[in-house]
Parts: C-alpha cells; structure tokens; sequence
C-alpha cells in the first residue's frame, strides 16, 4: 500500500506566487506615513507563500506577500529600515501591545 507515500511534483501545485505591484506599493506606502517601521520575514507555510509584515513604532502592523526572503530584504534595504527573521527574533512586544488595546476599543 502507498497511502502515505508522498508524491514529488504533486500536478496542480504551483511555484511560489510573485508579489503584485500592489502589495509592494502598500508596504512602500505604510513605511513612508508611519515612523520607526521595521520589517519581519514570515517564513512559507504550508498554506501561505513568504510574506513580510511592517510594525511601526506604536505597534500598527500590516501584512503582504512577498518574493521569498531575499525579495523582502531586497524592499527593506531600498526603504532603508530594519528586517529580522520572526523564526529567530519573534514579533516585538509594542504589535501585541497594539493589538490588545485595538481589541479592548473594539469591545
């Protein structure tokens, strides 16, 4: 039996999706009105391609797919600010800050 056997070259799978134009120009958009914005590569999973997400100094944080790792640093480097790997620094504490009292607003 080869039930949990894996398949290489599963038809109907694609290759990672590029960034659009318009994810790009909303991530260039949130670094220029914001201030102290910092970059987080968020690795691919199993349901999601290679995204990046911006935090800003108060914590606001926005979320757009990106072109792999080195796409993300390739932006970050052009917008001169910061990028880390969330797999080896996590999300800062001021995005859950953040997203506590936009929850507690909301209630």
């Amino acid at each position: 039996m080869s039930w949990f056997r894996r398949r290489k070259g599963t038809p109907g799978r694609q290759a990672e999706r590029p960034a659009v134009q318009a994810d790009l120009d909303h991530l260039a958009e949130f670094v220029r009105s914001r201030r102290g914005v910092e970059a987080f590569i968020e690795p691919k999973t199993t349901v999601t391609e290679t995204t990046v997400m911006l935090i800003a100094h108060d914590g606001e944080w926005t979320r757009r797919r990106i072109d792999g790792p080195e796409g993300a640093r390739r932006f970050a480097h052009k917008l001169a600010i910061p990028i880390y790997d969330v797999r080896l620094v996590g999300y800062p504490q001021r995005m859950r800050d953040y997203n506590e009292r936009r929850k507690r607003a909301s209630s």
